[in-house]
């Protein structure tokens, strides 16, 4: 042969020989390995071995399509999941920004927790700086503030609302603390008010809610002032919502983090952070 042409035929005569001796080794084998062998060619696309004959076991009614789809839709769930976590940690540290208060203090007139469900804003009638006017209704002006940028805030993330009025217990036994259930489902109904006057969606709105001194802080004296309470739960209102309008500011509120000026300017507006000079 000329060339190297003959490079070729060897390699056919090679590759014949190879193939002879294997079907001459699998005919010298037992019965079982027969059938199998012969299974596989017949059906090469599906096991010839049992479901527990590895070393895990394997459900041989599930294809490999529908594991492929349900592993997608996890991964999926489990993106949409923390993506929306990151979302509301965001929000929840925006919105210390824009009240320009610390997290990090122990007796900070707000506070904020992340939970499975959304947000859990608690505002606090501490007398350092009191959310109401001295036993009544009535917001203060520090009040007035936080309900209007809570109020803003609610409204551009569309968030289902939920208020609980809380009080605390009197410092001596009374008959009747009526008083307290009146307080505190006035309050909780005043947060309402206040919130539909600046924009909130009278619909969004789900619960007011008084609950007198029932059901005091953990690890708090039934009478300690940090009872003197009303908490906003805020909850997303839907997942096609969150993905339509909230994923870019994620985006913008994470860059915006790193300077604190942008992000009062992005989340208040020229016109949103100043104390309205009426009253609801």
């Amino acid at each position: 042969m000329a060339g190297g042409a003959w490079k070729v035929a060897y390699a056919d005569f090679v590759t014949a020989m190879m193939a002879l001796f294997m079907v001459l080794w699998i005919s010298a084998q037992d019965q079982k390995i027969l059938i199998a062998t012969s299974q596989y060619f017949q059906n090469p696309f599906h096991s010839p071995m049992n479901a527990n004959s590895g070393v895990m076991p394997f459900n041989s009614k599930q294809t490999s399509h529908s594991e492929g789809k349900d592993a997608g839709t996890e991964k999926e769930a489990s993106r949409d999941k923390m993506m929306e976590m990151t979302f509301l940690n965001t929000v929840a540290a925006d919105f210390y920004r824009l009240l320009h208060l610390d997290q990090s203090l122990e007796d900070k007139p707000i506070d904020i927790q992340v939970t499975s469900d959304g947000l859990r804003i608690t505002l606090f009638d501490r007398p350092s700086r009191p959310l109401f006017e001295n036993d009544s209704t009535e917001f203060t002006q520090w009040g007035k503030f936080v309900m209007q940028n809570l109020a803003w805030m609610i409204d551009r993330h569309h968030f289902r609302v939920t208020i609980d009025g809380h009080t605390r217990a009197p410092d001596k036994p009374v008959k009747s603390d009526d008083h307290g259930w009146e307080l505190s489902a006035g309050r909780a109904n005043a947060s309402r008010h206040t919130l539909v006057y600046y924009a909130v969606e009278p619909e969004l709105i789900e619960r007011v809610t008084g609950y007198a001194s029932t059901k005091p802080l953990p690890k708090q004296a039934p009478t300690a002032t940090a009872n003197q309470r009303v908490t906003l739960s805020l909850a997303l209102s839907g997942k096609a919502n969150f993905k339509n309008s909230s994923l870019v500011e994620v985006a913008d509120s994470t860059k915006n983090m790193l300077d604190p000026a942008a992000t009062q300017m992005s989340l208040a507006g020229p016109d949103k952070a100043a104390i309205p000079k009426s009253t609801p």
